[in-house]
């Protein structure tokens, strides 16, 4: 029987809502590489899930799901990072076949990724280093291996829509190799990825091919070096990626770096500046692939919260700014994957959010520290105002009088000895009272004012496992510490320094009242040769602990 144009129509269009995204070869109009990846910014990664050994749930995620994706969508990213380990589910020789089960889950998960409206990036992830990393030695059968994954992997999304794009190799790295082998063994990866692909046919002959760098590095000679691959290539659906999780010692707090400061902010800036001047300025697309800080892999407070706040704040103008489109790991830290409403640091995802759009005002610090005993005097901050003006400083809803509660003198905030004295209360230990600095666009920022006393420390004993120092923080917070010899050397571990890694050699634990040194410190003491340890506090408080090493007993004395 032979049907009406508009009912033709109507049936063409419940097919095509009907099929899988991952079969649909068409796009509404075809749009150049840049404007694609501008389209994907922000992104947001599925850490520690398709990419989790051996499978999807071993490292404590749940299975990703409709709901999780649409969640993200509601909360602002356009598209997701799906990082992918394939070892465990392909055979370990040639043919190097991948499970027909975990391809389907896959191609299930990349589905209700794109039926949420996000864009997404699949990839070979720590495959890198289970065995690619090998092919310094074994060359040619980790060349088979890469070959015959993308080989299958690009069967498997032929058709699906360009708003797939895939990345060859996550942080790729090399045994045993220089780094001008490593750049060459790379080049060779990531020719080949490009050759497979696009020899694929179908969507692939177009899709958006990201191409690491060694290490996802933006080190200029390894931006230089992908640069010339990609020019070599002459493809112009080719986007760059890099990796971004800070100045290393701010980044886990080691070496004295606890603060957001002049070398840690040019750092940052010097990144992106090089990652943009190679690429973006020559018409190739940036995709930071994953940022973050190294220390929330450790201990979640190893940055103070403001300094990482100020982090995350420049970031996001930085990459705005350098049209860098930015990829946020998330491994399970941030979003609550169990109830999916809700952000483990509301205040952390609040300035990322905030970062996409516009910048924030900060300050010097976001705490103001008071003894406890004694006249309360006035207290000064510096504003960082980052583009706004400063509005005014509020105490909940009431907004605290010029001239009386405070003082503005260029970019000096100066807080009265009357206002402090209001605001510190009882002067209990700990935060008395939060007030917030209000700028002109984006998120206020939270000033603390804060009674203490000097923390105080007593005598312990422990093994080279473990020594529990009991500690009166008197509403004091740690910032830091310090481990030397009386000869003047620095302990071990990283005795190139003598300010000691937070969460790995030492640890606070403020709600059990007290500071654990590690087995990574203590295991590594001299024996029978005190060593001792200074603590800095945020107040400015400074703190000197003898610790000593007999066989396997440590002992802590108070000084």
């Amino acid at each position: 029987m032979k049907k009406a144009p508009l009912l033709i129509a109507l049936i063409a269009l419940v097919m095509g809502l009907a099929a899988s995204p991952t079969t649909a070869t068409t796009d509404k109009r075809v749009r150049s590489a840049t404007e694609i990846v501008a389209a994907m910014q922000p992104g947001w990664n599925l850490g520690n899930t398709l990419d989790a050994i051996p499978d999807e749930t071993s490292w404590g995620n749940p299975p990703a799901t409709k709901a999780l994706f649409e969640a993200i969508r509601a909360q602002g990213f356009r598209s997701v990072r799906i990082p992918i380990t394939w070892t465990d589910h392909q055979s370990a020789a040639a043919p190097y076949t991948i499970d027909a089960t975990w391809m389907n889950r896959v191609k299930e998960v990349v589905d209700l990724a794109l039926g949420s409206d996000l864009y997404v990036l699949i990839n070979i992830h720590h495959d890198s280093w289970q065995w690619i990393s090998k092919m310094t030695a074994n060359h040619d059968e980790v060349v088979a291996r890469f070959n015959a994954s993308w080989t299958q992997i690009a069967a498997a999304f032929r058709d699906a829509p360009s708003k797939v794009l895939f990345e060859g190799i996550n942080e790729p790295q090399f045994d045993n190799a220089t780094d001008e082998q490593k750049m060459t063994l790379l080049a060779e990866l990531n020719r080949s990825f490009h050759g497979i692909v696009r020899g694929s046919g179908g969507g692939n002959a177009e899709r958006i091919l990201v191409l690491p760098t060694v290490h996802t590095s933006a080190d200029q000679k390894y931006l230089d070096a992908l640069s010339s691959e990609i020019a070599a290539l002459n493809d112009k659906n080719l986007a760059a990626t890099v990796h971004y999780y800070g100045f290393w010692p701010f980044s886990v707090n080691i070496a004295g770096f606890t603060t957001f400061n002049e070398q840690v902010q040019q750092d940052l800036i010097g990144y992106f500046d090089r990652a943009a001047q190679t690429f973006v300025s020559r018409g190739i697309p940036v995709i930071l692939g994953e940022y973050g800080l190294l220390s929330f892999d450790v201990d979640w407070n190893a940055v103070q919260q403001g300094e990482k706040l100020k982090f995350f704040e420049m970031l996001g103008y930085e990459a705005r700014a350098k049209k860098l489109t930015t990829m946020w790991w998330d491994n399970g830290q941030h979003l609550n994957r169990q109830n999916l409403r809700e952000w483990k640091d509301p205040g952390l995802f609040a300035q990322i959010k905030s970062s996409w759009t516009t910048r924030s005002g900060t300050a010097s610090s976001d705490s103001i520290y008071l003894p406890k005993v004694g006249a309360i005097e006035a207290q000064t901050l510096t504003l960082n105002k980052n583009g706004t003006y400063f509005r005014g400083l509020w105490h909940g809803a009431t907004r605290l009088s010029p001239d009386r509660d405070y003082t503005v003198s260029g970019d000096k905030l100066t807080l009265t000895a009357t206002a402090l004295t209001r605001l510190a209360g009882d002067r209990s230990h700990g935060v008395n009272s939060t007030i917030q600095a209000r700028f002109s666009q984006g998120i206020p920022w939270n000033i603390h004012v804060i009674s203490y006393e000097t923390p105080a420390l007593s005598n312990a004993t422990g093994t080279t496992e473990s020594l529990t120092i009991p500690t009166r923080f008197n509403g004091d917070r740690l910032a830091t510490m310090e481990a030397k010899y009386g000869d003047g050397t620095n302990a071990a571990p990283h005795d190139w320094t003598s300010y000691k890694e937070y969460g790995r050699s030492y640890s606070p634990a403020y709600a059990d009242n007290s500071i654990r040194l590690l087995r990574e410190l203590v295991s590594q003491m001299r024996e029978n040769t005190s060593l001792t340890l200074t603590f800095h506090f945020w107040s400015g408080a400074k703190i000197t602990y003898q610790v000593t090493r007999s066989g396997d007993t440590v002992t802590g004395t108070a000084s």
